[in-house]
């Protein structure tokens, strides 16, 4: 989701032998549903000659990098936009003149994983690479807005017909988590005019510190020492997260007036609290569950022979809500892999009877269905009519990413009206 080089995502020689990585530092500004990410971190070269290196980061589908620097044994340099032909070629240029350059660019047919080429590493040297962008923050069914560091770069699903040569994902080699040399420092300063309730996370976090008297700026690191083998999620309680804010934001200094960064911003957020169920629509909806029935959610939950696997972790989440939904709603069960089926052609009464029926067919699913392909199945969900006066609600189980991300949003995009 981030500009990180992490165990599964980080800097690689030409020959694919890991740049050690020094040290990681993050720090995050969040205002309101906003979060300002400055992540810094610290390679050498260990080889005898110089490297040509590659940074591999995966980045969330609502951020957007807007500086990219690198400091090469004492030299510093300055990501800027080019096309990318004339980009390609003065980076080429530069490795043949010996001089040290990066060329920072998105992987083919996605939107989320960015790479960058750094030439010229000397031996022993060292490169410090800093990655500034902003991301809009999620918020939660308990109106907790939720910022989230992912550890590694998830392996991509490619569809038979764009596998030639592999995702960069796939390239990256992955390291065993208990051999991570290194260790993550974290701060993140919060701030909302309407005052910070609390801020919780499952890892380990040093008190939180109120900056002001009013709570309407808060700043909480890490625990000193966390091992950053997991994601690092945060949950940030306001006093009212449905109240209308703005922000400004000034032009950047030394830009042109007029230009994108020259001129001042003004974000106005609106959030307001909107019922669930419209008036004439039953609570009773349509609840469809999508899951994930390709080869790896056979894989156990954290690789170790003692814990259950994927689908049988699935499976329970689905037969718990299966038990829970409402009489007199509706319902099916998807599966897919490189192909899709459902329990039944179209969704069903919710009664004792098909409850218990679908509950002992979904025992029996398996990981059977190959590779992971998720469009198919939705377009054969949305060319399901919707039941007059039931929202639809669509449930999706799944360990992995697709190759073809771009075209899975814009399906969903495209009826989100009519779901949710």
């Amino acid at each position: 989701m981030w500009a990180s080089a992490m165990h599964r995502c980080g800097l690689l020689t030409s020959s694919k032998v890991p740049v050690p990585l020094k040290s990681i530092s993050v720090d995050i500004l969040v205002r309101g549903f906003v979060a300002d990410v400055v992540s810094e971190l610290q390679y050498q070269n260990e080889e005898k000659s110089p490297v040509e290196a590659t940074f591999v980061f995966p980045l969330d589908d609502e951020a957007a990098v807007y500086a990219f620097e690198g400091l090469i044994g004492g030299t510093r340099i300055e990501a800027q936009i080019r096309e990318k032909k004339q980009a390609e070629q003065e980076y080429e240029d530069a490795l043949s003149e010996g001089r040290q350059a990066f060329l920072l660019e998105r992987e083919e047919n996605t939107s989320d994983v960015f790479t960058c080429s750094l030439g010229n590493l000397p031996p022993g040297g060292e490169a410090t690479l800093k990655l500034r962008y902003v991301q809009a923050l999620s918020v939660e069914p308990d109106g907790a807005v939720r910022f989230v560091l992912p550890a590694v770069l998830n392996p991509r699903y490619v569809p038979a017909a764009g596998s030639e040569g592999g995702t960069v994902s796939q390239r990256v080699p992955r390291m065993p988590t208990g051999a991570l040399p290194y260790t993550l420092s974290l701060t993140a300063r919060v701030e909302s005019p309407y005052g910070i309730n609390r801020m919780e996370s499952k890892c380990s976090l040093d008190p939180l510190q109120y900056m002001t008297e009013d709570h309407t700026a808060a700043q909480v690191s890490l625990a000193k020492g966390h091992q950053f083998d997991r994601d690092v999620e945060l949950l940030i309680y306001y006093e009212d997260v449905h109240k209308t804010s703005a922000i400004l934001e000034a032009g950047k200094s030394g830009a042109a007036p007029g230009s994108l960064m020259g001129d001042p911003a003004l974000l106005l957020t609106l959030y307001p609290n909107i019922p669930t169920v419209k008036p004439g629509q039953s609570v009773a909806g349509e609840f469809i569950f999508l899951l994930d029935r390709s080869g790896s959610m056979d894989i156990t939950m954290d690789n170790q022979n003692s814990s259950p696997s994927r689908i049988q972790s699935a499976k329970e989440t689905l037969i718990f809500l299966l038990k829970s939904l409402p009489l007199g709603c509706y319902f099916n069960i998807y599966g897919f892999g490189s192909t899709f089926d459902s329990l039944y052609p179209q969704s069903v009464e919710y009664t004792q009877e098909t409850m218990n029926t679908s509950i002992q067919r979904v025992k029996e699913l398996k990981s059977d269905l190959g590779g992971t392909e998720i469009l198919r199945p939705l377009k054969a969900i949305y060319s399901q009519p919707c039941l007059e006066g039931r929202p639809r609600q669509l449930f999706v189980f799944t360990d992995g990413e697709v190759s073809n991300t771009n075209e899975a949003i814009a399906e969903v995009r495209l009826h989100s009206s009519s779901h949710r």
